[in-house]
Parts: structure tokens; C-alpha cells; sequence
């Protein structure tokens, strides 16, 4: 993949992760206003508390792999696997464009797992 074409597809995801992040930060802020006015109910607080820290931890995660993608990205690496070094097919990258592994290598790693 070219540099030109990897630097688009890093920056489309940082706006998602950043936009993702940004609503439900607002969410949050949103539920925290309309529970003034409600009485409490702790099963679905404590649902939505999970649900929304589940989904800010998956978007921090995201945020550190799209780092790492942009660093390999500056370093003329991006596109290759950060395992084997073997270029990752641009069609995975437009799909993933956070992918690190080849998909043989991932399915390998995730049956170890």
C-alpha cells in the first residue's frame, strides 16, 4: 500500500475512534443530567456503566493500535506485519486498516490463544 493511501485510511480512523469517543463522552454526560430528575435504578445503571466502559476501553485500544499503525506508517513500515515483516495484502488494510498481522498469522495467533 502506498504512503499517500495509508495516511488516508489512518486519518478516516482517527476521526472514528476521536468521534466515537467524543459521543459517548457526551452520553455520559447526558445520562449523568437526566438521572438528576429520575430516581435511581441500579440494574441498568450498572449496565450502562459496564456497556460504556467496555466500549472506552475497545476505543482505547483502538486509539494505541492506530499509533502504532501511524509510527509504522512514518517509519516506511506500515503495510507489513509486525511479526514476520511479510507485507499485509492492501485489501486487508482497506478492510482493517489497523491490522498488524497477516490474517494467517492472526488465525494463528488466536488459536494459541
Amino acid at each position: 500500500m502506498d504512503a499517500r493511501r495509508g495516511r488516508e485510511l489512518l486519518a478516516a480512523e482517527r476521526r472514528r475512534i476521536e468521534r466515537a469517543l467524543s459521543d459517548l463522552g457526551e452520553a455520559e454526560r447526558g445520562r449523568e443530567l437526566s438521572d438528576e430528575d429520575q430516581p435511581p435504578d441500579q440494574a441498568t445503571d450498572l449496565t450502562e456503566l459496564e456497556y460504556a466502559e467496555g466500549s472506552r476501553d475497545e476505543l482505547e485500544r483502538e486509539l494505541a493500535a492506530l499509533e502504532r499503525a501511524e509510527a509504522r506508517l512514518a517509519a516506511g513500515t506500515y503495510g507489513r506485519s509486525v511479526e514476520s515483516g511479510e507485507p499485509i495484502p492492501d485489501g486487508r488494510l482497506e478492510a482493517q486498516p489497523l491490522a498488524e498481522l497477516t490474517v494467517d498469522e492472526e488465525r494463528r495467533l488466536e488459536g494459541a490463544a
